[in-house]
């Protein structure tokens, strides 16, 4: 999706914004469980997807020119790596 109107530019990457926290929420609210499972592989395979999206998306406000937005999933994705140097220490 490329648009110049504005309210659909915020329309789009809030929804997109919305479905990533809810994501990162998921992935940090099982992280726990996974690693007691012996699930590591697959809680770092999520984690690892979810930086990729998470990428794309902040690359695409970016190149829309939504900093706020551009901004808002970089810190997603460094609470992503954050989490992702937490799993591969244990």
């Amino acid at each position: 999706m490329t648009t110049d109107d504005p309210r659909a530019n915020f329309d789009h990457f809030s929804t997109e914004y919305a479905q990533a926290l809810q994501a990162f929420k998921a992935i940090e609210n099982q992280s726990a469980t996974l690693m007691l499972m012996g699930n590591a592989d697959d809680l770092r395979t999520f984690i690892d997807q979810f930086i990729t999206m998470a990428a794309r998306v902040k690359a695409e406000a970016e190149a829309r020119e939504e900093p706020h937005f551009a901004e808002w999933f970089t810190e997603l994705i460094e609470k992503a790596e954050a989490l992702r140097e937490e799993t591969a220490s244990r």
